[in-house]
């Protein structure tokens, strides 16, 4: 037993766990580690719930890596004090799988998917999907056993394939990829001055066509103009600092989910209330609505009847004595839906391919026509020609771009936690997704009908 007379020393009245140091009396060095964590064993859940944590993360999302931005604020902090550089705290949803979807979802989704569906048809473009998302699963795959075959230190895809397959393949990638994305940002910035100048802001264009042979011509003018300026304008955000405009990443990715979900919820829209989208067609061919505005041969103008603009485009005046083309007289004119909605069984008529060569008439399938003996046609006349000769091969190389971008995650290797993790994870989850996107909006961009270049009305 203890001898109860017995006196222990007194304390100074500071508990010591609250220090990490034992019989230290500098309390201030102590606080110095309050919340690093230091306990051996912690719920998680406790200091960093994950729900927070998430939309942390999300307020916080940047396209740009942990090293640019510390590069540019030691440019534009000249002579301060220099921050301590910050370990690694990306996780796989933040570091790679929103960059990495928000990359590859491009121009091409919006601008070109549903061209490629109006020629090659629901099955065909189909296969092209599965084809071009496995070209980049089976890359992804390759890139992840590199990744998880060692440590993966900070340089992004050029350090980890040229320190696992040598210098000579990491500069060869490197090549490519810097070759790819210069490309990209030509073609993106092409993109946007066409979803520019043929959906959102007509009138801006500084050249336009008196017909519709001279509107490419315009359109490629218009490019060089408005291409210059962009151009112009990157530079100088380049110049400047990327950093102020990537405090927007996040509104630039919520506009891009924002516009594939637009696209679903469309296909709702078009299957309850179709939109108003008449095609004027002669007979089976379709007719480009150039010089006229009414769908008919004949109008009431008083108390007469006289030929209508689409008349006067067919013949040498607008009495009904005139001499008109052929074709133009032996079939009649008709309107019909461009849009007509996925309730209307257009997708069966759309799950062929109808490629066209160069210079044809786009004829719409089903329609009664009076063939002519001497299929001679004008140029001239407001028809809607095929501007290029479509096939396979070529479809695929102008969708290819679209599934790009698997490498946005793997450059950001020295900003992740875990890079061996993230970066197989997070790439193949965002190839998924975005193959997933594609295939269901291949389905939904067949509802409309097939027009104007072999494109689909959108």
């Amino acid at each position: 037993s203890l001898d109860s007379s017995c006196q222990c020393p007194q304390g100074d009245g500071n508990p010591k766990e609250s220090s990490p140091f034992i019989n230290s009396t500098d309390l201030e060095k102590g606080k110095e580690y309050d919340g690093k964590n230091m306990a051996l064993f912690e719920e998680e859940m406790d200091t960093s719930p994950m729900v927070s944590s998430l939309l942390s993360g999300l307020v916080n999302y940047t396209n740009l890596p942990q090293g640019s931005r510390e590069h540019e604020e030691a440019e534009n902090n000249d002579g301060a004090r220099k921050k301590p550089v910050q370990a690694p705290r990306m996780g796989t949803f933040m570091g790679v799988y929103l960059p990495c979807l928000q990359n590859i979802f491009g121009v091409i989704l919006f601008l070109r998917l549903t061209w490629v569906v109006g020629i090659a048809g629901i099955m065909e473009s189909f296969c092209m999907v599965v084809l071009c998302c496995s070209c980049t699963m089976l890359t992804a795959i390759s890139m992840s056993a590199i990744a998880t075959n060692g440590v993966v230190p900070a340089g992004g895809s050029y350090y980890m394939i040229s320190r696992s397959l040598g210098p000579e393949f990491g500069g060869a990638v490197g090549l490519c990829f810097y070759l790819g994305t210069t490309f990209a940002g030509a073609m993106y910035i092409l993109g946007t001055i066409e979803i520019l100048l043929a959906y959102i802001f007509p009138a801006m264009a500084i050249f336009k066509g008196e017909d519709a042979s001279e509107e490419a011509a315009a359109m490629l003018n218009n490019m060089r103009v408005y291409g210059t300026c962009v151009l112009t304008c990157m530079a100088t955000v380049v110049f400047v600092g990327v950093k102020y405009v990537n405090k927007f990443a996040l509104v630039f990715l919520g506009c891009v989910i924002l516009s594939i979900l637009a696209i679903y919820a469309g296909v709702v829209k078009s299957a309850i209330d179709p939109p108003s989208f008449p095609i004027c067609l002669l007979g089976n061919r379709t007719l480009s609505r150039h010089g006229f505005d009414i769908c008919a041969k004949l109008v009431l103008e008083g108390n007469e009847t006289v030929g209508s603009k689409l008349w006067e485009l067919f013949c040498t005046s607008k009495f009904l004595n005139a001499t008109c083309d052929e074709y133009f007289l032996r079939n009649n004119v008709t309107e019909i839906q461009g849009i007509p909605g996925a309730a209307s069984g257009l997708i069966k008529e759309n799950l062929w391919s109808t490629y066209l060569t160069k210079g044809v008439i786009v004829e719409k399938q089903g329609m009664p026509s009076v063939a002519l003996t001497d299929p001679v046609v004008d140029m001239d006349q407001p028809y809607v020609f095929s501007d290029m000769t479509s096939y396979f091969t070529l479809l695929v190389g102008i969708y290819f771009p679209s599934v790009t971008g698997i490498m946005a995650g793997s450059n950001r290797s020295g900003d992740l936690r875990d890079a061996q993790k993230s970066i197989p994870t997070g790439t193949i989850l965002a190839i998924a997704t975005t193959s997933a996107v594609c295939i269901l909006g291949r389905g939904s961009r067949a509802r409309t009908r097939r027009q104007g270049q072999g494109r689909v009305c959108v």
